[in-house]
């Protein structure tokens, strides 16, 4: 592996009731990021989880150094977990993936190598989705449906594995509560001129807990989200 160690990264993971998977990221997280660099922090944001998680939380804090929890008096959304661990990160590099083990944080190591000087963004697209077969329909429709809307250069909006400058912050500032986040994010990350590499990751079925997003309650608030946001990007201009 490639020497990193003049780095400092950040890693956070956006938690919800992710009481039975939060244990194996942060091991595997900080294995990772004590093999790649010399300065790290993990910040475990908890969106308002049971008491459950909440315990969990506690004891895996007291195994490791530079691991910390934010918490959220109630649960707040996936944006907002999102905007909470951006504005918590101190180092130079955000890393952020989900707390249900649908993605691997060791794969970090192939994200790394591609944040050279000209890129400010290194995105992970899903190999193979290992989802239900509805899931994984939803998931083409919403993803290219955003893309005809928005124009973002990626192949895979929806792949919350990625590593970013905190500097783009500096410009781009995000409002979205909800998992329409990613497609904000993106959008204005692509409009503010800022340069995007991809890799292949591996998805992984979810081992605890369901999802917070794509399900067939929510699909026609989806639809709304997409329009409402369109219109704040595309014909408002907001930024």
């Amino acid at each position: 592996m490639k020497d990193f160690k003049d780095l400092s990264i950040s890693a956070f993971f956006p938690i919800y009731n992710d009481w039975g998977t939060v244990g194996s990221m942060v091991a595997s997280a900080v294995s990772t990021l004590k093999s790649i660099c010399n300065r790290y922090e993990v910040i475990l944001v908890d969106d308002g989880s049971d008491m459950l998680t909440k315990r969990v939380l506690t004891d895996v804090v007291k195994h490791y150094e530079n691991v910390r929890i934010t918490e959220h008096g109630k649960n707040g959304g996936y944006g907002a977990a999102l905007q909470t661990g951006f504005k918590e990160a101190k180092y130079g590099l955000i890393f952020y993936t989900d707390g249900d083990a649908q993605y691997d944080p060791q794969e970090l190591s192939l994200l790394l190598p591609l944040m050279t000087e000209d890129v400010d963004i290194v995105n992970g697209y899903k190999i193979k989705r290992s989802d239900p077969f509805y899931r994984v329909w939803i998931g083409r429709i919403y993803h290219w449906m955003a893309k005809l809307m928005f124009g973002f250069p990626i192949r895979d909006v929806d792949c919350d594995f990625r590593l970013i400058r905190k500097k783009v912050f500096d410009k781009v500032s995000l409002e979205s509560d909800s998992g329409m986040i990613c497609v904000e994010m993106i959008t204005k990350f692509y409009r503010a001129g800022f340069r995007f590499a991809e890799v292949g990751v591996h998805h992984y079925f979810r081992s605890s807990g369901k999802s917070q997003f794509f399900n067939f309650k929510r699909i026609f608030r989806v639809g709304v989200g997409l329009i409402r946001l369109w219109s704040r990007l595309r014909i408002r201009k907001e930024f």
